[in-house]
C-alpha cells in the first residue's frame, strides 16, 4: 500500500483576530494545522509554538496540510477573500468617516 502525500499551505503575518476563524476553517475542510507559531519581527531566532505573555511584536504563522490539495486552494481563497473584505470595510469607514467630518 503506497504512502498518501500530504500537501501543505503556509500562511504568515496572521491578524490575531483570524486565529481562531482559520483554524476553524481548515479543521472543517479536511485540512489539519501542522504547526502554528509566533516568531519575533525583530529577532529571528525568537520563536515560540504557544502564544507569548505579551505577544506584541509578534507574527503569527500556520502550516497547514491536507491529503487533497483543492482543499488548500479553497481554505487559501478564503482567507484572501476574508481579507479583502476586511480591507473594503474599513476603506468604507475612512470614507464614511471623511464624509462626515467635511459636512
Amino acid at each position: 500500500m503506497g504512502k498518501i502525500q500530504r500537501k501543505y499551505l503556509e500562511i504568515k503575518n496572521i491578524n490575531r483576530n483570524l486565529v481562531d476563524w482559520l483554524e476553524n476553517i481548515a479543521d472543517e475542510h479536511n485540512c489539519r494545522m501542522e504547526r502554528k507559531e509566533w516568531k519575533s519581527k525583530y529577532n529571528s531566532y525568537v520563536v515560540y509554538d504557544y502564544e507569548p505573555f505579551c505577544s506584541e511584536g509578534f507574527e503569527i504563522n500556520m502550516l497547514l496540510s491536507s491529503i487533497d490539495i483543492s482543499y488548500l486552494n479553497f481554505i487559501k481563497y478564503l482567507y484572501t477573500e476574508k481579507l479583502n473584505t476586511i480591507e473594503y470595510l474599513n476603506n468604507c469607514v475612512k470614507i464614511s468617516a471623511i464624509k462626515n467630518y467635511s459636512l
